[in-house]
């Protein structure tokens, strides 16, 4: 479970992806999704850059609660990771736990990683009909987003909205997993695998989720 770099010298496999799932939504699209979230009890917000995104979610997230910032793309390269695992404004289980032994304490993390006060990440697909859809390789990531957290808060590009739950799959299955699968190899070395697929359709617990849609394209 230990987390290391290799050099991009070493040979990557990259399976083809499906480009047309780069562009982003059209503005129509993008407010028909915002519009459905909070029909199934998500609050959700709409802002231009990842800089906003970046200013809004280090405004919402408590300094006193234990936060984990999942592995994404998108809160890689808008910054907010950054800003929670290394900032120190924030209580990050990340940071709290960079100098563990992760394969022998795997327990722990789980259990940390699983459950804590405020998970931060994004996903791999949102429909015109308000569902949120996410793949993964072990899972590490879906207990936080489907109960395990107190509070969630997802940040999405707009090529990541999309007509319905069956273009949201294509769009896992055919772009984010090639996308990911040379984001492992490098970061890795090791092939990713799309096992796991949680599907979003509503929030029953008040003011528990948040999606900041991103007008333009970032992550995958």
């Amino acid at each position: 479970m230990s987390e290391k770099t290799i050099t991009d010298e070493k040979p990557v496999t990259v399976l083809p992806a499906d480009e047309a799932f780069a562009v982003p939504a059209s503005a129509r699209s993008l407010e028909r999704a915002a519009e459905a979230l909070r029909g199934n009890g998500f609050t959700v917000h709409i802002v231009e850059t990842a800089a906003d995104a970046r200013e809004l979610v280090t405004g919402l997230l408590p300094t006193d609660r234990a936060i984990l910032a999942s592995t994404s793309e998108t809160l890689r390269l808008s910054g907010i990771q950054e800003d929670i695992d290394a900032s120190g404004r924030f209580k990050s289980i990340r940071a709290e736990q960079a100098d563990w032994d992760l394969r022998a304490r795997r327990d722990e993390v789980r259990a940390a990683r699983s459950a804590p006060d405020v998970v931060v990440g994004s996903v791999h697909a949102v429909t015109e009909d308000g569902r949120l859809v996410t793949g993964s390789a072990s899972g590490s990531q879906l207990a936080s987003y489907a109960y395990g957290a107190g509070q969630a808060v997802w940040v999405v590009g707009a090529q990541k909205v999309v007509a319905d739950l069956d273009t949201a799959l294509r769009r896992v299955e055919t772009y984010s997993l090639p996308k990911e699968d040379v984001r492992a190899q490098r970061v890795m070395n090791q092939r990713s695998v799309l096992a796991k697929v949680l599907i979003t359709s509503r929030e029953v617990v008040p003011h528990r989720s948040t999606v900041v849609l991103v007008r333009e394209p970032i992550g995958f």
